[in-house]
């Protein structure tokens, strides 16, 4: 039985907290105290991906930390749908989570007519796990070497500038609909079949520009086949520190590449305390964070009401964009 397409209209309604929104059932008290067996976290992107490498890091500490064997299920598909969906339909008892990258709860319930799960009414929020930043770098002969550079010279060239992503509906071709809607730009967005294609022409010289994770581009910054224009967190990442942020030219243009821990909608808030209390412990390991800065990502230790609000406030800045950019996925 096909599962019904999800309410948009409620995917913006303020969260209910955790503790709040645990059904009776799902508050009964465990038959022994969690965890009393091994933890799955489920990663709904590939094996190998950027999102994997960080879960893998952060359940090996965790494992220590709770006592209990953490395993690490990759579960694919439908750009993160498949897996989240399962997620979304498995106990409520704190031995199945997710570590999501935050393209699938906050741009998929967008792109996808039918995503099979309801990001918000689904899920309870853990915790923030790492952010990982997104660059706009361009190849050493474009004219401009910072943001205000690349905005006058894209106006004086409206429709003539191209810019390089993975693909329809990707983070770094939602980043440039953006770009376009905060400076007032008309840059032509040229898919590629994935992110190392693009940055490949942009060093060739192919396009100019593109937006691209931080591990997938910085390299060929470090090697100056690529200049890098700007970051595009809120605030300047560790991980390259001399690099200006786009927000302190272009203010209010900031989207932040995270990932997040979720539990299935009705696990008990006790449970998801104390996952979220262990994790935070686990994110000040000097030794992740040295792991994560090796995968181009910082550690992001939060609450599950910071989650919850972080998901909202993401899941309507993505909505408009998508919108905008026109991108589909049936």
């Amino acid at each position: 039985m096909t599962r019904p397409a999800p309410d948009r209209r409620r995917l913006l309604a303020p969260l209910v907290p955790a503790a709040l929104a645990a059904t009776a059932t799902a508050g009964r008290a465990q038959d022994a105290p969690w965890p009393s067996k091994p933890v799955t976290i489920v990663v709904p992107q590939a094996a190998g991906g950027a999102n994997d490498t960080v879960a893998r890091a952060f359940g090996a500490r965790l494992s220590t930390a709770i006592g209990q064997p953490v395993v690490i299920e990759n579960r694919a598909g439908a750009g993160g749908n498949v897996g989240t969906a399962q997620v979304a339909r498995a106990a409520k008892d704190g031995y199945t989570l997710m570590l999501t990258a935050q393209s699938a709860q906050t741009i998929n319930p967008w792109l996808y007519r039918n995503t099979g799960f309801d990001p918000v009414r689904d899920f309870e929020p853990v915790m923030s796990v790492a952010t990982a930043p997104y660059l706009l770098v361009a190849n050493p002969s474009f004219p401009a070497s910072n943001l205000k550079e690349l905005i006058a010279y894209a106006k004086s060239r409206p429709g003539r500038i191209d810019y390089a992503s993975a693909g329809n509906g990707t983070l770094n071709h939602l980043l440039g609909v953006m770009l376009n809607q905060r400076a007032g730009l008309h840059l032509i967005h040229i898919p590629y079949r994935g992110a190392a294609a693009a940055a490949t022409d942009v060093v060739g010289g192919q396009v100019p520009i593109t937006f691209g994770s931080f591990p997938g581009v910085n390299p060929f910054v470090k090697a100056g086949q690529l200049k890098g224009i700007g970051v595009a967190t809120e605030k300047r990442t560790k991980l390259a520190p001399d690099l200006p942020t786009l927000n302190e030219t272009l203010p209010g243009f900031h989207a932040n590449s995270w990932y997040g821990l979720f539990a299935p909608a009705g696990t008990p808030a006790a449970i998801v305390a104390r996952i979220a209390a262990e994790g935070n412990k686990v994110l000040a390991d000097p030794a992740l964070v040295e792991r994560l800065a090796g995968q181009g990502a910082e550690p992001a230790p939060g609450t599950p009401a910071q989650l919850a609000t972080l998901l909202r406030d993401d899941l309507k800045l993505w909505q408009g964009i998508v919108k905008a950019s026109g991108a589909t996925v049936d």
